[in-house]
Order: structure tokens, then C-alpha cells, then sequence
């Protein structure tokens, strides 16, 4: 894909410095690089990378996310599957589903450094900020993923640091593993040197790591041990494993509601976080209730936000489905050719926030991702229901919600007017 900058000026690139005029194209080798020095105004996307596959090369070696079962009777996980027109052959593996014409249906691997770093490079030219790549407390103590989720990251490294884009870690948290985390995170810093990458991203002067979960019901813990853990990565931590932290929480942290143990105990955990990251997908199915959300929520958290002096980072989403991997309804939240979403970015930054997370980049699974997946039913399997680009009766291009979300990120930037209405066409 090929984009065009309707901008003037003079853009930073990776050693070089580039003269734009009006409707010039960026070249790839041309690398405009994202400050990586504070949150404000970044449009991050969450980045799963658990993707496996037989024969990649890793010790997963099995369809990690991507099938169940035993052959011949595997059936997938997914609800969207990726148009791979773009992949090279050497990174594409034959799954035992079946295209329409009969070919078998194929799926890549993120233990492949090459895709990981084409999918940096879809943000790069969609304009999207970058990366928060989730890491999965549970999983790593499986000696096979362990090793898989570094190759992962060290992908991600190199992807940031290829396209100029910024990443940071976000565990998905387990209260109970508290020890492991930091644990995980010392070797983070210590072995894969995550922070000392260029591209790592800051917030207030140090690392910056999301850890999601804090408070809500279906993770364990108190009050008092999410408060440990949140206190060791800020003040009692050595220097160099210190962090600004951003809390992925229920959306009624402002009095302690929906999470594990409501109360006052638990409000005072999230007003201790430097950066406030309300869970948002699946909460609402229309912009009706995003419209409500936005008044319930978004608005008087963003004055509570500021009177306490911390960061706010809503959550936004294109659509949601998850027939396959949890026999949900198929296309249970519909994406109206992008509105849906675009909708969700305009209700954030007409409401004041300066930092947006958009769930998910590569997350077919529950059917949120915004990468480049199959336009319709040619590219897709049959054997079983796939929710494509043309579910709402609208033909899309692949890659119209990169196109969707590099629109937002700039609108955040104040680099297009504010909008209600999707300014883009197909």
C-alpha cells in the first residue's frame, strides 16, 4: 500500500531529511519517526503476536490461535482470516481448511521475524503510531511459548525500530503471578534489553508498561496486592526496572465498581496509576451506546483524570465477533464500514483525551483487528463462517481499517478537523 501525505515540510526520517511537497508519496525507505517520549497524542493499536503454526520453526509448533482440536476434525479460531496476498511464500503454511476453489486455506506465523516487521510496516504507512504488545503471564511459564513470545518481541524491536515506530509491553496480569511478572520484566530489561531500544516508548521520563486486569472480576487478587505490584514498578523497584504504569481497568474505576472486590480500596489502586486505561470492547453494539459511553464515562473520567494529574487512554474498537472461539452470535457487533469505530475516535478526542488504544491490531480471534484481512467469502475458508470486509453489505478494501485509523491518529494530532463523519471513502 502506498499512501499519500497531503502535508508540506520538512519530515524526519531515519537518516534522512526529507523536503515534502503537497500529494508527494513516502517512500518506505523513508521513515518519519514517531517521538517516543510521552503518550500525548499517540494512537497505539494492541498487538497479540501469539499466532503459530507446524513447521515455523518455533517450539510451539502446533496452530496456536488459530485452530482447536485434533486432526482431521480441527476447527478454527478465528472469525476473520488475513488476506496474505502480501506475505511471501516462505512464510505462509497450509491449514486444513479449504478456500472455494479447493486450495487449502493459509496462515502465517508472528514467530516469523519478516511478517512481524510487514505488519510494523502497515502502521508506518497507515500513519498509526505504534505498538502495545501483549504479553501473557500464564503462558510464559510454558518453557514453548516462553521462547516463542521472546522471538515475538524481539521481532517487535526490530519492527519499531525498521519503520520508526514506537512499542511498549502490556501484560495481561494475573494477580497471583505477581512475582513472575516482575520476574519477566527483569529479564525483559536485563536479557531482551527492550528498554534500551530507541523505539521503546516513555512516559514521564521512564519505560512505559500497560499491565491489564487490575480490578476486573474474572482476575484474582486484592486490592492490596494490585497495589504492591503497581508500587514496586514506580518507587520501590531498582532504578532501571522502574516504569510509568498504565492500568487496563474496568470502566467504573472511578468508585471501584465492576471489579474484583468493589470498594474504596480498590478506587484508591486505579488513582495510583500514571495512566488510566478503561476496558471498553464489547460494552457497547451501536454508537448509541457509544454515545452513552462516552457521557457515562469517557467525559467525567477524563475531569477526574486531569484533577488528579494523570494520564487517560480510552479504548476503542472496530467490531467484535467471536462465533468461532466462543460460539457468540456471528458479526455480534457489526462494524458499519468503519463508522462504528470512527465514531468511538471522535467521542474520545471531542471529549479531551490525547492518548487513544485501539483493541486490536492482529486479534481475529474475537474480531477486532484492524490489520489487512479478506475482503469477502473468494479469500476466505468455507468450511465454516468468517466474518469479511463485506459482512455489512459494503465492498471494502483490505486495508481500510489501517486507512480508518491512520484518518484517527491524525485527527488526534490535530493534523485533519475534528469530524463526526468518517472522512474517507473506498
Amino acid at each position: 500500500m502506498r499512501r499519500q501525505r497531503l502535508i508540506a515540510g520538512l519530515v524526519l526520517t531515519l537518516g534522512t531529511v526529507v523536503l515534502l511537497s503537497q500529494n508527494v508519496i513516502t517512500a518506505t525507505s523513508q521513515v518519519a519517526v514517531v517521538d517516543n517520549t510521552s503518550l500525548q497524542q499517540k494512537m497505539l493499536v494492541g498487538y497479540q503476536g501469539w499466532f503459530a503454526t507446524p513447521g515455523d520453526g518455533s517450539r510451539v509448533n502446533n496452530w496456536s490461535h488459530w485452530l482447536k482440536g485434533n486432526a482431521p476434525n480441527q476447527t478454527p479460531l478465528v472469525d476473520m482470516w488475513p488476506d496474505l496476498r502480501e506475505y511471501d511464500a516462505d512464510e505462509l503454511f497450509s491449514t486444513p481448511l479449504t478456500l472455494p476453489g479447493g486450495s487449502p486455506a493459509k496462515a502465517f506465523s508472528s514467530f516469523k521475524e519478516k511478517t512481524v516487521l510487514r505488519h510494523f510496516r502497515w502502521m508506518q504507512e497507515a500513519g498509526i503510531d505504534g505498538a502495545l504488545l501483549q504479553r501473557f503471564v500464564r503462558s510464559i511459564q510454558d518453557p514453548r511459548f516462553f521462547d516463542f513470545r521472546n522471538q515475538v518481541t524481539r521481532n517487535v524491536i526490530k519492527g519499531a525500530e525498521t519503520y520508526g515506530r514506537v512499542f511498549a509491553m502490556e501484560y495481561d496480569l494475573s494477580i497471583q503471578d505477581a512475582e513472575l511478572l516482575k520476574k519477566d520484566w527483569m529479564f525483559l530489561v536485563d536479557t531482551l534489553k527492550v528498554t534500551a531500544s530507541s523505539r521503546y516508548l516513555r512516559h514521564k521520563g521512564r519505560p512505559l508498561l500497560a499491565i491489564w486486569g487490575i480490578g476486573l472480576k474474572d482476575r484474582n487478587g486484592t486490592a492490596a496486592q494490585a497495589q504492591d505490584l503497581i508500587d514496586w514498578f514506580r518507587t520501590t523497584a531498582p532504578e532501571k526496572y522502574r516504569a510509568s504504569i498504565m492500568g487496563g481497568v474496568p470502566e467504573g474505576w472511578r468508585n471501584g465498581t465492576n471489579s474484583a472486590q468493589s470498594g474504596a480500596d480498590w478506587a484508591k489502586v486505579y488513582r495510583s496509576l500514571d495512566i488510566i486505561s478503561p476496558w471498553a470492547v464489547g460494552r457497547f453494539a451501536d454508537n448509541a451506546g457509544a454515545d452513552r459511553f462516552k457521557q457515562n464515562f469517557i467525559v467525567p473520567d477524563l475531569l477526574e483524570t486531569n484533577r488528579l494529574g494523570i494520564g487517560y487512554m480510552p479504548v476503542v474498537f472496530p467490531g467484535f465477533s467471536w462465533k468461532n472461539l466462543k460460539n457468540g452470535p456471528v458479526n455480534q457487533i457489526p462494524r458499519r464500514g468503519g463508522r462504528f469505530y470512527w465514531n468511538q475516535v471522535y467521542n474520545a478526542i471531542s471529549s479531551g483525551a490525547t492518548m487513544i488504544k485501539t483493541a486490536m491490531f492482529d486479534e481475529i480471534d474475537e474480531g477486532t483487528a484492524i490489520f489487512k484481512i479478506s475482503e469477502g467469502k473468494a479469500t476466505a475458508p468455507v468450511e465454516f463462517p468468517m466474518v469479511n470486509l463485506d459482512a455489512d453489505g459494503e465492498k471494502l478494501p483490505s486495508d481500510w481499517y489501517l486507512r480508518v485509523a491512520g484518518a484517527g491518529t491524525k485527527m488526534l494530532k490535530q493534523e485533519i478537523a475534528l469530524t463526526k463523519d468518517l472522512p474517507l471513502r473506498p
